[in-house]
């Protein structure tokens, strides 16, 4: 049979006074309203099942906050630090994942100062995906996934895809295309069309 828990009684009325205070206040944080009413429906006669459903929780989660207030009164309470997830990226790493983005990836040919081509590794990506980051940045002992790379990437609004290398050209002589383009055929229908002139003056 399990241990029947209840709340202890307060250790003052000043301590009463203030837990009942926060169990009917409106403005105090959700969760420690709800704290302060365990300990309230508890010191009412109630036990834990009751006051778990007429709370909404989990039963283990009012065993909890009672076991705390018994044993820290009103600081046990208040939420504890470090109970939230670790990094498991450092601020070294993460840096260093951003300073990929930047390097020319190992198969693309980079061009020197004098503007020649400089010869490219045999293996590698010629184009930073969200596939070839984390690769890189393993193979430099960070041992990172792909959706934590996007998530650093999008948080820095670093851009990780390069425009296309088809589309760039470094000849001094090459132009777009041509924006005052004609067209091929001349539309027909038109007011000012020689045929339909010729038809209105028959």
């Amino acid at each position: 049979m399990p241990k029947i828990l209840r709340a202890r009684p307060a250790a003052d009325s000043d301590e009463e006074r203030t837990v009942r205070r926060l169990a009917g206040a409106r403005h105090a944080p959700a969760d420690w309203v709800q704290r302060g009413r365990m300990i309230t429906l508890s010191w009412d006669g109630l036990r834990v099942p009751v006051i778990a459903a007429q709370l909404g929780c989990h039963e283990q989660t009012v065993r909890r906050w009672l076991e705390r207030f018994n044993a820290g009164g009103l600081d046990g309470l208040a939420d504890r630090g470090g109970q939230g997830r670790k990094r498991r990226i450092t601020e070294d790493e993460r840096s260093r994942i951003l300073a990929l983005v930047k390097q020319t990836p190992p198969s693309r040919p980079d061009r020197t100062p004098d503007g020649q081509l400089a010869e490219a590794e045999a293996a590698g990506p010629p184009e930073w995906t969200l596939n070839a980051l984390p690769a890189a940045a393993r193979a430099e002992g960070i041992d990172v996934h792909r959706s934590q790379v996007r998530r650093i990437l999008l948080a820095e609004g670093v851009r990780w895809r390069r425009t296309r290398t088809w589309i760039r050209s470094t000849d001094p002589d090459f132009a777009g295309k041509d924006t005052d383009r004609r067209a091929l055929h001349h539309t027909t229908g038109g007011r000012d069309d020689p045929v339909r002139r010729r038809t209105r003056l028959r």
